[in-house]
């Protein structure tokens, strides 16, 4: 890969992930401070995530595997992202906000797949490539963190207090039109789908990816990648409030020590592949949620900050080592003529079915341990998410067998 095209796809990357941190971070804050959200309608603001992700598939099997170029369909989303940020950025109460938000996502989630898919259809060997890559997508996470923290201290008591919280939405409508127009001008990235071929429904609605779970393995991973999304949901609703709650200064700031983190596992992943294999890999990234959420537990704003910093910190062994480590186990095991559709399908199960889950019961947990005082029992919220962690490792760890990284079914000419 040469340089120029390694350049434009990492900006890419950092483009997509500065979109997201910019305003999802604090998106529980501000909705309890600016709307006056309850903690379900918290959860289902969070959940217009996982309704995207569900869509996603869909998106991704229907348009980039079939008939159109994925950085044109990842430029035209964006574009319409830009307006809809914006129009959330003007929002003053939840019933108007949520149909943006939700449409956003809508929107928003099926680029995951599409900025994977443009990668990797570049990439020679993708388990040494993809790393460098895709690590320039943290750095654009901590970047707008860092940005909301330490630049425009939009987080800080009195901002929020004034509202400031909104800006982020307008710092994030700015950077999706920038990707937008950017997008253009990234490789050309085909569908691969064969000229000619017959086209049933379940094919033109990217469900040919749903063949890979006649695999053992890829079942179990399907499944474990579902339940261990339901503690991550957790995290993005409720780190960030929690933080604030307790009276952590600079809280988004301080978030991104777990991006950092992630930075650095990421480019460590190559090398824990090839030494200790994909499940090894993946119960590794699995235990960190069950420690980092005990931190939380028994963590505080004084005496106990160094407990919630390394809970923080555990972030980049949660997220790498699972998340992206799972996204280059299904490119491996798709075949090159249904990656869109089989990236579009393990984003189904993380950030679709395994959130969606997640927010509606960390809403409903939030509201339980909610005090008449308006502050939250956060030691036993957070027990909760690492609990479902620990059901989460013992399934894996029983089930999933290790063996060498093959795209099945390929013998039947679906690979």
């Amino acid at each position: 890969m040469n340089f120029g095209i390694k350049f434009r796809l990492s900006l890419m990357m950092f483009l997509e992930f500065f979109i997201w941190g910019a305003w999802f971070v604090t998106l529980g804050t501000f909705l309890g401070t600016n709307l006056q959200a309850t903690g379900s309608q918290t959860g289902a603001a969070f959940s217009t995530q996982s309704f995207g992700a569900i869509i996603a598939p869909f998106i991704i099997g229907l348009i980039a595997d079939r008939y159109f170029n994925a950085e044109k369909i990842l430029g035209l989303l964006h574009l319409s992202g830009a307006v809809l940020m914006y129009l959330m950025y003007q929002s003053t109460d939840f019933g108007s906000f949520y149909p943006l938000v939700f449409t956003y996502m809508v929107l928003y989630m099926p680029t995951l797949a599409l900025v994977n898919s443009v990668s990797f259809n570049q990439m020679k060997d993708p388990e040494k490539e993809f790393s460098p890559i895709r690590v320039w997508g943290t750095i654009g996470w901590i970047t707008a963190g860092l940005a909301i923290s330490y630049l425009f201290y939009w987080d800080s008591a009195d901002n929020m207090a004034s509202g400031m919280l909104k800006n982020t939405f307008l710092m994030a409508s700015i950077a999706s039109l920038v990707l937008g127009l950017f997008s253009f001008s990234l490789p050309n990235t085909p569908p691969k789908a064969k000229k000619g071929e017959k086209v049933s429904l379940s094919t033109l609605l990217g469900l040919d990816a749903l063949k890979m779970l006649k695999d053992r393995n890829f079942a179990v991973f399907f499944v474990s990648s579902i339940l261990i999304c339901i503690p991550l949901a957790f995290y993005y609703q409720n780190a960030n409030p929690f933080l604030a709650e307790i009276g952590v200064s600079d809280p988004t700031g301080k978030m991104t020590i777990g991006q950092i983190s992630e930075a650095l596992f990421l480019l460590l992943l190559p090398m824990f592949f090839s030494r200790f294999g994909f499940k090894k890999t993946l119960l590794a990234g699995m235990i960190a949620w069950v420690i980092r959420y005990a931190l939380f537990a028994i963590g505080d704003a004084e005496g106990g900050l160094f407990l919630l910093i390394i809970g923080i910190a555990l972030h980049g062994l949660c997220y790498d080592f699972f998340f992206v480590a799972g996204q280059i186990y299904t490119n491996s095991k798709a075949g090159v003529q249904f990656r869109s559709s089989a990236q579009g399908l393990i984003t189904l199960a993380t950030y679709g079915v395994g959130m969606l889950i997640g927010f509606a019961i960390a809403g409903e947990v939030s509201d339980l341990y909610l005090g008449v005082d308006g502050l939250h029992d956060w030691k036993s919220i957070w027990m909760i998410p690492s609990g479902i962690a620990v059901l989460a490792v013992l399934f894996f760890f029983f089930l999933f067998r290790e063996n060498k990284i093959v795209p099945p079914f390929k013998e039947k000419g679906v690979g």
